[in-house]
């Protein structure tokens, strides 16, 4: 692997028709012969990517580099470039043989002949056969396939035809390769072998590896580099070691791994206070301030009641093959331990946690933030929805009088109809209900992050895709439709100066 970048992605965005935006300002550097993986959720936007590399999607804005230069409408032939899809797409009718030569069979390159007068001259020419059968043997042999050139490719096992394809896409000698979650069609066990086969594979070949996959392990086992995406963003680029160790927000912590997810605040030099008690840590924030930790499970040792800085109540002990997986209450909070050692449950245990087991974040929601805008009925429309409000928080000491009109302090009466405001909603403050008629606004739960005492939703609206966070104690499953309801006077609203306010601050 050289420090030579082979790809580059300015500012890519893709919108598709219907105005969906699928990738949004994406910028990566992809060195030659690195093993870079997409990892992340259905729909956040990695095959779009990989599509967009591959030539199959243009980007809407943005630039796709190859080598330093631009190859953002450069057709897919043109690019040196290969792709394995999770359908492998094998010709059913050729053995596996022909499967692999058939590009080559259509292939034409570029050979340099000298005539009689010594000048020279180029002819497209297709391969030779005695070319063909070498380059379809090599690729045989580096899929560990040698021997199986007649035989037809019903007859191979799922891991056997994902080879076949692997080697149909290597044989044309790509720069670059693109993956596709081409393992998600095998059962595990084919797809743990296949993982330690790409990789060894991707050693023998020294070239890029562009990899799709949403499933962390093959990601942690097989990468060199790891872009974390959601929502059409990128949340973390890093090696494997620093995604798991070094999560910069909950999204990833959450994702990669299995993770202790607290609420904390820093009460002094390296000290966090959560779970109702202070522990040293290893990353250094202001004091007071409010931070999200993250505890993995094998982080923390299990001892007798009294030594550790926690205490618990064993709710639950499973065996999962390399560890038990035990879930202990400490008050209101569940936290979950992989331990080697059994833990009965009913029984109360202690738990340690060292410094550099506990990884410190800056929390990413902390309120909702909208713009709205006072309707006719003293209410306020933001987020998609419409929320009963308390008008005369913008102006203090004013009331209501009986027509609805704001009375200012100083006695003026004004007409509040399309004004702005800036809104804000702690996230404690939503509810959600299955009454689709009870809230202001409606939306799908699109993600939940278990936090110890309470999960973290997020909400987003179907017409303009507007978010609300939320704080809840009790479980929603994802993709669940809810109404979102606000009581008035959690919600908080400021004027927003502009000319077009005051004017429509109408006095009458």
């Amino acid at each position: 692997m050289t420090n030579q970048n082979i790809i580059e992605l300015i500012d890519v965005k893709k919108v598709f028709d219907d105005e969906t935006v699928a990738v949004d300002n994406f910028n990566l550097q992809v060195k030659k012969g690195e093993f870079v993986t997409f990892l992340g959720p259905s729909g956040c936007g990695k095959t779009t990517t990989l599509r967009m590399i591959a030539g199959f999607d243009l980007p809407t804005s943005g630039k796709i580099l190859l080598n330093g230069e631009d190859i953002s409408n450069l057709p897919p032939n043109k690019r040196p470039v290969n792709t394995v899809f999770q359908k492998y797409a094998l010709f059913p009718h050729l053995n596996v043989y022909e499967n692999i030569a058939f590009g080559l069979r259509l292939k034409r390159v570029v050979n340099t002949y000298k005539n009689q007068a010594g000048d020279t001259y180029t002819k497209k020419e297709r391969l030779t056969k005695k070319e063909i059968d070498r380059k379809v043997k090599k690729a045989l042999e580096i899929v560990d396939l040698e021997g199986f050139e007649k035989r037809s490719v019903s007859t191979l096992s799922g891991g056997q035809q994902q080879r076949v394809a692997i080697a149909r896409a290597i044989v044309n000698e790509p720069e670059i390769l693109l993956l596709d979650e081409p393992l998600g069609a095998l059962d595990l066990k084919m797809r743990k072998e296949m993982q330690i086969e790409l990789k060894n594979m991707h050693r023998r070949l020294g070239i890029t590896f562009i990899y799709v996959t949403h499933d962390q392990e093959e990601a942690l086992t097989m990468s060199d580099k790891i872009v974390v995406i959601n929502d059409g963003d990128i949340q973390q680029i890093g090696t494997p070691t620093e995604i798991y160790n070094e999560p910069v927000n909950t999204f990833v912590a959450d994702f990669i791994g299995e993770s202790n997810i607290f609420n904390g605040a820093v009460v002094g030099k390296y000290k966090v206070k959560f779970c109702g008690a202070t522990f040293e840590c290893v990353d250094d924030f202001e004091i007071n301030q409010l931070v999200d930790v993250v505890v993995r499970p094998e982080d923390i040792i299990i001892c007798r009641p009294g030594e550790g800085q926690l205490k618990g109540k064993v709710i639950s002990t499973v065996f999962k093959g390399v560890h038990y997986e035990i879930t202990v209450e400490v008050g209101k909070y569940e936290i979950v331990i992989q331990s080697t050692a059994y833990a009965e449950p009913g029984k109360s245990i202690g738990m340690k946690i060292e410094p550099d087991g506990i990884h410190l974040m800056m929390p990413v929601y902390t309120i909702n933030r909208f713009e709205g805008v006072i309707t006719k009925n003293n209410t306020v429309e933001f987020g998609d929805g419409e929320f009963e409000c308390d008008v005369t928080s913008l102006y203090p000491g004013s009331h209501l009088d009986e027509d609805g009109y704001l009375i200012t302090a100083a006695g003026e009466k004004l007409d509040l109809t399309g004004t702005e405001v800036n809104v804000e909603v702690d996230t404690h403050d939503i509810t959600m209900s299955d009454d689709e008629d009870e809230g202001g606004a409606t939306g799908t739960i699109i993600s939940m992050i278990y936090k110890g005492d309470h999960y973290r939703y997020i909400v987003r609206t179907e017409e303009n895709e507007e978010d609300y966070v939320l704080s809840c104690p009790d479980m929603w499953n994802t993709d669940d439709f809810v109404s979102l309801v606000i009581p008035k006077d959690k919600i908080k609203l400021t004027l927003k100066q502009t000319a077009e306010n005051e004017s429509n601050e109408t006095a009458l």
